[in-house]
């Protein structure tokens, strides 16, 4: 193990270089001037030792040039603190275990970007800012430390925080950008332009922290907009940030971004089975919905052939074991308060079946997504009962289970599922009207809101009235995401709801009437899709700021949080 002694040397002869090397000059904030050939105006440009006039402290060997014991001495608690807190342990989050399933925890790097003035005689010498000295940056550095350590103590979703990373250099600006890490979350307190143009560059998405009034003044909450997005023009120049990565001062604001890279990295990469193979519900979803989501979003598709599920069916209820699990979990199912069975109790058994063979068959490809081909036909034939309960079962324990193999629903519903921790109601859209619209499905998951469940009947099926289906009873008021992606997969429309009632129309049976919060005239007038997603909860500003490293447009009729 590296000793403390150690650890202080390296981080004292580092000082020492970038002391030397790195001194930086400030012109005044009326504007730039050439200050020893350089023209700045509140840029950092190296300049040499002895560029740097005598500085007025004691231990000074000669005028303009500090001594490195005299630096040593006056650096030491500062430097110690800082190591101490390099040293740290990550902090993480402690979400609940009563919900869905945890995905993968985003990893994030925090760093501090600094840098210590140097007085200058008869010129404009100091940026804005309020980390004077190298003990104001080992008090910023603790006053971080605990500030993230209460962030990880308020997110619901798995986030580990590694310790802080000191960004006052090239070199460790370089490092901070190749730090292995899901994201960047970067207190700018001052620093070179180019530092954070390079963790900008990095490939990982950068959230700046700004303090106005949380703590010490940071240059950078004056100059972000002007001096980094706009490149002093303007418009916007920065190719790989924009105004929305960017916080001042409230840390409810970092953890929402938080949670939507949290969705994001948990949504890329997914594994989907497709069951009875691709079959979309639109020419222009056939034909792009597979594609799209293997190079938008990472996925695996696994295709399972109809011989392939009848034989599993086959061999399932061949076997006792699993016939009597699925006995008994049906009972459980029909025991459970606010479940009122309106079919035949064969289809629920029939249902559970149909859950253990398509479990096995996602477990055996590595999946945690499924969609079913031929679920208004053909399916209801191999399952003896349609696919509807068995899609709302999988969905209530985390999985994303779906109607239809459509990839042009299926990734706002795997987001959605991750960004919220709650399960996605894929359903169909109806005509916009008067500010209402109806949502309507056969296979709703009923654990609407990640833990609970709520009261549902189990009739037949809709279109077929056979088989098992849900029909859940929704809460007056709750406010709800909904998604409608377009076919050709290139538009997310979306807006933010309510839910006014659930009626029992003739349509699919698990309905919703909803209130538009929003313009739902621009609505109606630009609608693209059929297919929508929706969860409890208001997600719009995750999904996105998800949404926007896609490069998939957005459109929401609502206002913004």
């Amino acid at each position: 193990m590296v000793s403390f002694s150690v650890l202080f040397s390296v981080l004292s002869e580092s000082l020492w270089f970038h002391f030397r090397q790195m001194t930086p000059v400030w012109a005044s904030e009326h504007g730039e001037k050439a200050v020893n050939g350089y023209a700045i105006g509140y840029s950092l440009q190296p300049t040499t030792h002895r560029e740097v006039p005598a500085m007025r402290t004691r231990n000074v060997t000669a005028p303009g040039k500090l001594s490195r014991r005299g630096f040593l001495g006056g650096v030491g608690g500062a430097a110690a603190a800082l190591t101490s807190i390099a040293a740290e342990a990550p902090a993480t989050s402690k979400p609940s275990t009563g919900g869905l399933p945890h995905g993968a925890p985003l990893r994030v790097l925090p760093l501090l970007v600094y840098q210590i003035p140097v007085r200058r005689e008869r010129t404009s010498w100091r940026p804005y800012g309020g980390l004077k000295s190298r003990e104001d940056v080992a008090a910023e550095a603790r006053r971080i430390k605990d500030e993230l350590a209460a962030l990880c103590g308020r997110a619901e979703f798995p986030v580990e925080v590694l310790p802080l990373a000191m960004v006052g250099n090239d070199a460790e600006a370089e490092a901070g950008a190749r730090a292995e890490c899901d994201a960047l979350l970067v207190f700018a307190s001052g620093g070179a332009q180019h530092w954070l143009e390079r963790l900008a560059a990095s490939g990982k998405p950068n959230i700046w922290f700004l303090r106005h009034r949380s703590g010490p003044f940071y240059l950078w909450y004056e100059i972000a907009h002007w001096r980094f997005l706009r490149k002093n023009e303007d418009t916007i120049k920065e190719e790989h940030m924009d105004a929305g990565d960017i916080v001042v001062d409230e840390y409810d604001d970092v953890l929402w971004r938080l949670r939507a890279l949290y969705g994001l990295k948990n949504a890329r990469g997914t594994t989907s089975l497709a069951v009875g193979g691709l079959a979309a519900y639109s020419e222009p979803g056939q034909r792009l919905g597979p594609a799209h989501a293997k190079d938008v979003w990472g996925y695996t598709i696994t295709p399972v052939a109809d011989a392939e599920l009848v034989a599993a069916l086959a061999a399932a209820r061949n076997d006792r074991n699993v016939m009597q699990k699925a006995e008994a979990q049906a009972a459980e199912l029909l025991a459970q308060p606010g479940v009122t069975l309106k079919t035949e109790r064969r289809f629920v058994v029939n249902t559970f079946l149909a859950v253990h063979v398509l479990k096995e068959l996602m477990a055996a490809a590595g999946a945690a997504n499924l969609g079913v081909a031929h679920c208004m036909g053909g399916l209801i034939g191999q399952l003896d009962t349609p696919p509807c309960l068995a899609l709302s079962l999988l969905n209530d324990e985390g999985y994303t289970a779906f109607c239809h193999t459509d990839y042009t629903h299926t990734p706002p519903g795997v987001l959605l599922r991750w960004i919220s921790g709650k399960p996605s109601f894929v359903n169909n859209s109806h005509f916009p009207h008067h500010g209402i619209v109806t949502l309507a499905h056969c296979a709703a998951p009923r654990r609407m809101n990640g833990k609970d469940f709520e009261p549902a009947e189990i009739p037949t099926h809709f279109e077929s009235d056979y088989g098992a289906a849900t029909k859940v009873e929704y809460r007056k008021g709750q406010a709800l995401t909904v998604i409608i992606p377009n076919l050709t997969c290139t538009k997310w429309f979306a807006f933010r709801a309510e839910v006014l009632d659930s009626p029992a129309y003739d349509i699919c049976r698990s309905q919703m009437d909803v209130t538009i919060d929003g313009d739902w005239r621009r609505l109606l007038a630009g609608m693209q899709g059929f297919h929508t997603v929706t969860c409890y909860g208001d997600y719009l500003r995750e999904v996105a700021y998800a949404l926007k490293r896609t490069g998939i447009a957005w459109e929401n009729v609502s206002k913004e949080a």
